[in-house]
């Protein structure tokens, strides 16, 4: 990214210690360029915010799972007990064993199934890992279409070209192929390009684009977890789809047409949620009918503490 500006200011007993760079865009009800900071048509790697646009390909290829599991199929999911029954229930689907998951082994993001896996002596697994619900739908894809499961990763394979041609077409750009921290392809966009992809999400009426999003606001807590500042926020924004990525992505949708995706420069998970809960306020968002303005302002929170009491706060600026 170039030309980053200062879009959050870190804040500390009124001195401000430190800045976070990045940028940010938001498209109006009609998908043009509403306004923006930072450079935001370069190419990104969104991370795991492209998992609803990988889904949709899958349904398109066929991949027939009910709104549970295809929220699951879109998630980076925090490795509690129904994130992990979720994933055997789609490869049980596909008569695929867990083996067949080439996802790293890794412990669950939430602290408490975390916590209790240890306890229990528990290792880390691949169906533990957050990105194994995109894993499974990807192989259960593959058995729909006679394809080889064993290289599924690969750019090559007939399921990652069209994962690629999908996410294209829904972007509107060409995109730049890498290799995600699940080891899955990554494709490029701009932040313009992910704004656009979610708001043809977020607007579809019939066939598999409204599967996903339907799927998302249905099971929001499948697309994260109980805990985490995405499932607060589509929760109290009725009709919103959205997908956290790692590296500070953040895109979000809503069904009128407006859609947001943000980045910082140096990928500070804590930053994210203060820069969408900044953005949606400044779009009016926070004063349409139905949305718990105070839920969204409480997802951009972030206090700094000083001997365990706040001391100060995480503060966008744009």
């Amino acid at each position: 990214m170039s030309a980053p500006v200062i879009v959050a200011e870190i804040v500390r007993s009124g001195f401000v210690e430190g800045h976070h760079y990045g940028s940010v865009v938001a498209l109006a009800a009609d998908g043009t360029p509403e306004w923006s900071v930072g450079s935001v048509d370069v190419p990104i790697l969104p991370r795991s915010c492209n998992k609803p646009i990988q889904a949709l390909a899958m349904v398109r290829l066929g991949l027939d799972l009910p709104p549970d599991l295809l929220a699951l199929a879109c998630a980076s999911h925090s490795g509690e007990p129904f994130h992990i029954e979720g994933v055997h229930r789609i490869l049980v689907r596909a008569g695929l064993p867990d083996l067949a998951l080439q996802t790293p082994p890794d412990f669950p993001l939430d602290d408490e199934a975390r916590e209790q896996l240890l306890r229990a002596g528990g290792e880390k697994q691949p169906i533990l890992m957050n990105c194994s619900g995109k894993h499974a739908a990807m192989l259960a894809t593959c058995v729909l279409n006679g394809w080889d499961t064993d290289t599924y990763l690969a750019p090559d394979h007939p399921l990652q070209q069209a994962i690629r041609e999908t996410f294209e077409e829904l972007t509107g750009e060409p995109a730049v192929v890498a290799i995600d921290g699940c080891g899955a392809p990554l494709l490029s966009a701009s932040l313009v390009g992910l704004a656009r992809a979610f708001r043809a999400l977020a607007v579809a009426t019939t066939g598999p684009a409204q599967r996903i999003a339907e799927a998302i606001r249905q099971h929001p807590e499948y697309v994260s977890g109980t805990t985490r500042d995405e499932l607060a926020l589509l929760t109290a924004i009725p009709g919103a789809i959205g997908k956290a990525g790692a590296e500070s992505c953040y895109a979000v949708a809503l069904p009128d047409g407006r859609a947001f995706a943000l980045k910082t420069d140096d990928g500070a998970a804590r930053v994210r949620p203060v820069l969408m809960a900044e953005a949606l306020g400044r779009s009016g968002v926070l004063e349409l009918d139905g949305v718990n303005a105070d839920a969204v302002r409480r997802t951009g929170r972030v206090e700094l503490l000083g001997g365990g009491r706040p001391v100060g706060e995480i503060r966008a600026c744009f």
